[in-house]
């Protein structure tokens, strides 16, 4: 009985956290394609970004200082639960993100879905007055069903729920609510019209020693780009705190760069999400050096304060960064792209075995096996750091340190 009782609770409110961030990673995703629709048919909207830049700045420092550490902030209230995430968090990282977008910052989507999961869940605690272990579980359930409903991955989103939180643990006491809310958001989303993009690998190298050594030396080599990625964003931000200390002038200062960058030097392809970008880099060779532009104006646009998330960029920055690897290591132009994309993202946010989970949800089963060994190699290589800085180290990644 006790058994039925436990999961009876956790299928209930893990479907009302799976409705609530779904319909919001639904109504997300909608304004996102307006946004994005609207910049590529007015491209005078960038010269506005350094203004909406400083419009955003002004509304987190005066109504979101409360809710600014984001990602940061759900992962710290997992670990010590104190304050229930304010509401306000939601309705502020999802217009702020659309604004980043539709003026042509280059940005994400992933902590926006993630953080409207997480603080819709976590108003749960004051319907259900829950206790500080069942708020945990409500919280990483909101964190999957966000991740999930954004991407189109229901497992990838029930793994990065239980991986983000901490290097080498697992928390096995939340796989009911984080799978449950992940699969449920996924299925919310899709019936609010939602469908993702279609990335398509159409030649797979046979399995032998020759394939799997290039597909390490790629994952390697993916670590150390999400590493870099990383340790990028984190000096920039660092560095405006220090020499910018007016929050609001932070976005506009990164703005006019990226104004300067995206017209001036005509790094148009690099605004927004890039989506079309990546389907090209999975169909044939892109510039080489596509990789490099997209991961310099992210850092330049998550580090000066702009909102929306780093995870798609990181997509494409994985996707070229395959591209041009592919001709070097001799491996299907359209497999390395499919590795980089997830290969990248495991290293920077040190979540392999989600990340190889979304490669078989995105790309099909048959790309597992290498999909595993490129993540693994990418965590081994990017260091003990990410882009969540509040996740911690609970194993070092290798013995003898």
């Amino acid at each position: 009985m006790k058994v039925l009782r436990y999961v009876l609770k956790w299928v209930v409110l893990s479907t009302l956290v799976a409705g609530l961030a779904g319909s919001a990673s639904a109504a997300f995703l909608f304004l996102l394609d307006w946004a994005t629709q609207t910049r590529e048919a007015h491209r005078e909207l960038v010269w506005g970004l350094p203004f909406i830049g400083f419009v955003v700045g002004w509304v987190y420092w005066r109504f979101g200082r409360s809710v600014e550490a984001g990602n940061n902030l759900l992962i710290d209230e997992i670990h010590d639960p104190r304050q229930v995430v304010p509401l306000r968090m939601a309705p502020l990282v999802l217009l702020s993100t659309v604004l980043s977008h539709l003026f042509g910052a280059s940005v994400g989507r992933e902590g926006t879905a993630v953080q409207m999961g997480g603080a819709l869940s976590d108003q749960l605690t004051h319907v259900f007055r829950l206790r500080r272990e069942d708020r945990r579980l409500i919280l990483m359930a909101g964190i999957s069903a966000g991740f999930a409903s954004v991407f189109g991955t229901p497992l990838a989103g029930a793994v990065f729920g239980l991986e983000v939180l901490a290097l080498g643990r697992l928390r096995y006491d939340a796989l009911l609510p984080c799978t449950v809310a992940a699969v449920v958001a996924d299925q919310v989303a899709a019936a609010w019209g939602i469908a993702h993009t279609h990335y398509a690998v159409s030649v797979m190298s046979a399995l032998s020693v020759s394939s799997m050594l290039a597909v390490a030396a790629a994952g390697a080599l993916f670590g150390l780009a999400g590493r870099a990625f990383a340790r990028g964003a984190h000096a920039l931000s660092g560095a405006m705190r220090q020499h910018v200390t007016y929050p609001p002038l932070r976005p506009f200062v990164g703005g006019l760069v990226l104004v300067a960058c995206l017209m001036g030097l005509g790094a148009w392809r690099y605004a927004g999400l890039g989506v079309p970008v990546m389907v090209e880099a999975f169909a044939k060779p892109v510039p080489m050096w596509d990789f490099l532009a997209k991961g310099v104006l992210t850092v330049l646009s998550i580090g000066t304060g702009f909102k929306g998330g780093e995870v798609t960029p990181l997509f494409f920055i994985g996707a070229t960064l395959g591209n041009a690897l592919s001709a070097v290591l001799h491996q299907p132009l359209g497999m390395m792209a499919a590795l980089g994309f997830v290969g990248v993202f495991a290293g920077a946010a040190n979540t392999p075995l989600a990340c190889t989970l979304m490669a078989m949800e995105l790309f099909g089963a048959d790309i597992g096996v290498y999909a595993l060994l490129a993540c693994v190699c990418s965590y081994l290589c990017s260091g003990h750091t990410g882009i969540y800085k509040a996740q911690r180290v609970d194993h070092r990644k290798w013995s003898g340190q």
